[in-house]
């Protein structure tokens, strides 16, 4: 059984481009932004309609397109941070019940003991429902073997068989989480780690229409998905995935 009850993904954003893109993901998923809080007013929480949150955003001193980390929420953080260190993670910070990791491939993460339960239903739009459900990794070749089993071992989810020439492998979450993980082995190099969101939905071709309007750019499609950015430049994909 795995240690962890609840996965949450962080938008991070520098200050000057923060706004736009808390709007923005407000408009994709029909939340509602919290209160601000933290130290500096850095934090916030994407409310969904129905459920518990599992999307946040975080305002951070500088950050490149495509900034974003996860959360794993456990009643044990100290013992599921030791447990990280174990496999092969580094701890940078640990203080007010929350301790900051990165993964083998520089991957940042957080252990926290938020309670969190009732996962979210689809949203419903004209031309069908969508939802922000899987966080695909973004894995330099060298290091992906090394990933995924730092993933695998750490959440304790079974990993789906894929094809043997396949780019991607999956981590099926337990029941009742938001967020599953998608990991992908990139054609060329890069120093760390990185992630995206990825979408499922009923019709992706008015769901990216729909993006559009609230600001989105569309980089490229392939059969399975379409790759457009955030008006941060943030990457995300949404995919034909049944929900």
């Amino acid at each position: 059984m795995s240690d962890v009850f609840w996965v949450s993904a962080f938008l991070d954003t520098d200050e000057e481009r923060a706004p736009a893109v808390e709007r923005f993901w407000s408009g994709v998923t029909g939340s509602l932004l919290s209160s601000r809080r933290g130290r500096r007013d850095e934090f916030v929480t994407l409310l969904p309609p129905d459920g518990d949150a599992f999307l946040k955003a975080q305002t951070v001193g500088q950050s490149p397109p495509g900034g974003l980390h996860l959360d794993l929420h456990t009643r044990d953080t100290n013992g599921l941070a030791a447990r990280a260190e174990q496999l092969g993670a580094s701890a940078s910070y640990n203080d007010q019940g929350y301790v900051v990791l990165g993964s083998p491939g520089g991957m940042t993460f957080c252990i926290v003991s938020h309670a969190a339960a009732h996962r979210p239903v689809p949203v419903p739009w004209p031309g069908g429902r969508s939802l922000v459900d899987q966080v695909c990794l973004d894995i330099p070749p060298s290091r992906f073997d090394a990933e995924l089993a730092f993933w695998r071992d750490l959440t304790g989810w079974q990993q789906v068989k894929a094809a043997d020439d396949s780019e991607f492998a999956r981590l099926e979450r337990g029941d009742g989480l938001p967020l599953q993980l998608l990991l992908q082995r990139l054609d060329d190099e890069q120093s760390v780690v990185t992630a995206h969101l990825d979408l499922a939905c009923d019709d992706r071709d008015a769901e990216v229409a729909r993006h559009r309007d609230l600001g989105a750019s569309v980089v490229r499609r392939t059969e399975g998905w379409t790759t457009l950015r955030d008006p941060s430049g943030r990457a995300y994909c949404v995919t034909g995935r049944p929900l």
